[in-house]
C-alpha cells in the first residue's frame, strides 16, 4: 500500500517530529567547531544511530542532518564542492531508519548568518545554493522540504519559491524571541500573515529561539491567522551555562505537558529543537498519540438508521436519575474515588451518609489520572447492592479494546448499572505507570455511539440485541478547554452520537461555563448539563488543580483567596464558600451539581450542596 502523502497525512491528524540533532552530536563528543553536516559522510553510523533513536522514540517525521548543508555555509569549512554528496547522504541516512509510516523531512536552513541584513544582491547566489541543496535532498528521497530557523522573510520566500519547483510539499519555520518577534523585529502576526498569502508555502511553523512556554504564547497569537497546518518545535527551555557547558533544563515531562497543549490548540505537528532528546520525544509521542484527534480510532457505524425492530427504552424510564433529568428537576451527585485497597468499608459508609442526606447518585471515576484502584464497575455494583443509591459509572476508553468495552456495557447493565458517563480518559503516562499503554480503540464519541446502538438493539457488528439495553448515556464537557471551538465541535458530535446528559469539569470560572452554554444551547439538540464542583481545601490543592488536572482552570482571584488561608480549617471553610458561590451563580443554567469529596470527606461535599 502506498504511503499517504505527507500533506494529506498531517491534515488528517497531528504528527510528532523528532528532536535536536546538534544537541545529540554534541553529547556524543563531537566538538562545536566541527561541520555537523559533513558527518553524513565521515561518521554516517553516528548520524544514522541518532535518527534511529528518534524513530524508536515514536517520531513520525525524521529530519535530515542537513541544516547548514548549502554552498554558502559549507564554504567556511572548505566543503562547498561536497554539497550534493552531503545532502544525498543526509536523506539516505534518515531514509534508512524510516519505516512505511515514517516521513523524512529535508532540513534546509538559511544561507544568511544570524543578524545579517538582507540585500537584494544576495538573491541570485542564494537561489542557486538552495536549488543545489534541495535538489540533492529530493533525489535522496525526502518527503517534504522543511525550511527552518529563518529570520528574514525575503530569504524565506526565496527558499520557498525554489522548493516549490521540486514538486514536494514546502513547510516554512521561523524563529521568534520570547516577546514574539523575529530577530529583526518583525512581529509574529506579520510573518504568519505573509506566509499565509504565499502560494509556495504549504505549512507554517516556529522553531528554536524559545522554550515551550514562550512558544505557546506565540502559537496562541499565530494560529488564528492561518488555515495552513502549523508545526511547533521549541527548544527544551532556555539554555543555561553549567560548568562551562550549555545545558537545557526542561524535563521530558514538562516538555510533554506543552506538547499536549499545542495539539489541543490546533497545532498539526510537534517536535523539538535545541536541547531536546529522544527521551523528550518518547514521552511526548506517547502522550500526544493517545489524545483524541491524534490516534486513529475504529469507526463506529450508526445502526439506528437501519431497520431496527426493537422498541428503545424512553429516557425517563431508564433510571431514577434519568427520570429526574427528564422532568427538569435539579439533581445532586457526590463523586467518590474507588479505594486503592480491597476494603470497601469506608466507601460504603460514606455512600450511606450521602444517601441518608438525600443525594440522588454517587459518581465513581474510572482510573482518575490513570491510576489503579478497585474496579469502578465492581465498586458501583457493590454500592447499588449494599446501599441502594444509584451510581453513575465513569467509563473511559483507555484500558480496554472495543470488544471488551461493549462487553462491559452489556455486563454492567445486567448487574443493574444504568447510568454511564463515557469519557476518553487520561493517557497512562499522566498517571502512576509510565510504561503502561493505552488502547483507545475509540474515543468518547465512538463509545457513545456504541452505547446508543446497544440501546437501539444493535451491537458493534450490527447484530441484534433483543431486548436492548437502557443505558442513560452521559458525556464529559470542558467549558475551559484551551480551544473552545474544538471542544464545542466535539460536544456536538457527542450529541449526534446519542448523548443524553453531560457533566462538566470542575467549574471555578462561571463566566467560562456561561460562554460554553451560550454556544451549545443553540444546537439543534440539547441535553441536561450537570456542573462539576470541586471544593478546594488548601492553597496547595488549588495549585494542584490549576497545574496538574487537565481541563481545569482556577482563576487568579481564587488562587489569591486560597493563599490567604493560614490553617487547614480555614482552607476548607474558604473552599466551601467559593464552591457555594459558584454553584449559586450557575444554578439557573444547569441541571444540577456533581460535587467532589476531597480526600473522601463527603461531609465537605454535602456542605456545598446544603444537605
Amino acid at each position: 500500500m502506498a504511503k499517504t502523502p505527507f500533506l494529506e497525512r498531517i491534515q488528517q491528524r497531528p504528527l510528532v517530529f523528532d528532536g535536536a540533532m546538534g544537541t545529540m552530536l554534541y553529547t556524543r563528543g563531537v566538538f562545536i567547531n566541527t561541520c555537523y553536516d559533513e558527518l553524513n559522510l565521515t561518521r554516517p553510523e553516528l548520524v544514522r544511530g541518532i535518527h534511529g533513536e528518534y524513530a524508536a522514540a515514536g517520531a513520525d517525521v525524521i529530519e535530515t542532518n542537513s541544516f547548514g548543508a548549502n554552498r554558502v555555509k559549507l564554504k567556511a569549512h572548505g566543503l562547498s564542492d561536497k554539497v550534493v554528496a552531503i545532502n544525498r547522504a543526509a536523506a539516505q541516512l534518515a531514509r534508512d531508519v524510516a519505516d512505511d509510516d515514517t516521513y523524512v523531512a529535508g532540513s534546509v536552513g538559511p544561507c544568511m548568518r544570524m543578524r545579517q541584513m538582507w540585500q537584494d544582491s544576495y538573491a541570485d547566489e542564494f537561489r542557486a545554493a538552495f536549488l543545489e541543496q534541495m535538489t540533492a535532498l529530493a533525489e535522496g528521497g525526502v518527503d517534504v522540504i522543511y525550511l527552518e530557523t529563518f529570520d528574514h522573510l525575503h530569504e524565506l520566500a526565496l527558499a520557498a519559491a525554489v522548493a516549490r519547483t521540486l514538486g514536494l510539499p514546502v513547510f516554512t519555520s521561523f524563529t521568534v524571541s520570547p516577546v514574539g518577534e523575529t530577530i529583526v523585529g518583525r512581529e509574529i502576526e506579520d510573518v504568519v500573515a505573509t506566509l499565509e498569502r504565499d502560494a509556495n508555502v504549504d505549512g507554517i511553523g516556529i522553531n528554536c529561539g524559545v522554550g515551550p512556554q514562550q512558544a505557546y504564547d506565540a502559537v496562541e497569537r499565530a494560529l488564528p491567522l492561518t488555515r495552513k497546518p502549523f508545526v511547533v518545535m521549541p527548544n527544551a527551555g532556555m539554555p543555561r551555562a553549567v560548568d562551562g557547558r550549555t545545558i537545557y533544563m526542561t524535563s521530558p515531562e514538562y516538555f510533554t505537558s506543552y506538547a499536549k497543549k499545542f495539539i489541543e490548540l490546533g497545532v498539526r505537528g510537534i517536535g523539538g529543537c535545541c536541547g531536546t532528546t529522544p527521551q523528550h520525544i518518547q514521552v511526548a509521542a506517547k502522550a500526544v498519540k493517545s489524545l483524541s484527534g491524534v490516534k486513529q480510532h475504529i469507526q463506529i457505524k450508526d445502526y439506528t438508521r437501519t431497520d431496527v425492530k426493537v422498541q428503545p427504552i424512553p429516557m425517563a424510564q431508564k433510571s431514577r436519575l434519568a427520570a429526574k433529568l427528564a422532568r427538569g428537576e435539579k439533581v445532586t451527585s457526590v463523586e467518590l474515588l474507588p479505594p486503592k485497597s480491597i476494603d470497601l468499608t469506608k466507601t460504603i459508609e460514606r455512600v450511606r451518609l450521602c444517601h441518608a442526606r438525600g443525594v440522588d447518585c454517587i459518581n465513581i471515576p474510572d482510573g482518575p489520572r490513570a491510576s489503579a484502584r478497585v474496579s469502578p464497575m465492581v465498586t458501583s455494583v457493590k454500592i447499588l447492592e449494599e446501599v441502594g443509591i444509584e451510581p453513575v459509572l465513569h467509563y473511559c476508553c483507555r484500558d480496554r479494546n472495543l470488544i471488551g468495552m461493549q462487553s462491559d456495557l452489556l455486563g454492567g447493565y445486567v448487574a443493574g448499572l444504568r447510568n454511564f458517563l463515557i469519557i476518553t480518559g487520561d493517557p497512562p503516562k499522566m498517571g502512576d505507570y509510565p510504561d503502561a499503554t493505552g488502547v483507545f480503540d475509540v474515543d468518547s464519541i465512538g463509545l457513545t455511539l456504541v452505547a446508543h446502538n446497544l440501546n437501539n438493539g444493535r451491537d458493534i457488528g450490527g447484530n441484534p440485541v433483543d431486548p436492548p439495553t437502557g443505558v442513560l448515556i452521559g458525556v464529559g464537557a470542558n467549558p475551559c478547554a484551551l480551544s473552545l471551538d474544538h471542544e464545542v465541535e466535539r460536544y456536538f458530535k457527542k450529541l449526534d452520537a446519542g448523548a443524553e446528559f453531560a457533566v462538566t469539569q470542575p467549574i471555578f470560572d462561571p463566566d467560562a461555563l456561561f460562554r460554553f452554554l451560550d454556544r451549545v444551547e443553540k444546537y439543534r439538540r440539547k441535553i441536561p448539563v450537570i456542573a462539576g464542583v470541586w471544593p478546594l481545601i488548601s492553597f496547595k490543592n488549588a495549585e494542584f488543580m490549576r497545574n496538574e488536572v487537565p481541563g481545569v482552570v482556577v482563576p487568579d482571584a481564587i488562587m489569591e483567596r486560597m493563599s490567604r488561608c493560614t490553617t487547614k480549617e480555614d482552607g476548607i471553610k474558604v473552599g466551601v464558600e467559593i464552591a457555594r458561590e459558584s454553584a449559586a451563580r450557575i444554578g439557573d443554567r444547569v441541571a444540577g451539581f456533581q460535587v467532589s469529596a476531597p480526600l473522601g470527606r463527603v461531609e465537605i461535599a454535602l456542605e456545598v450542596l446544603g444537605l
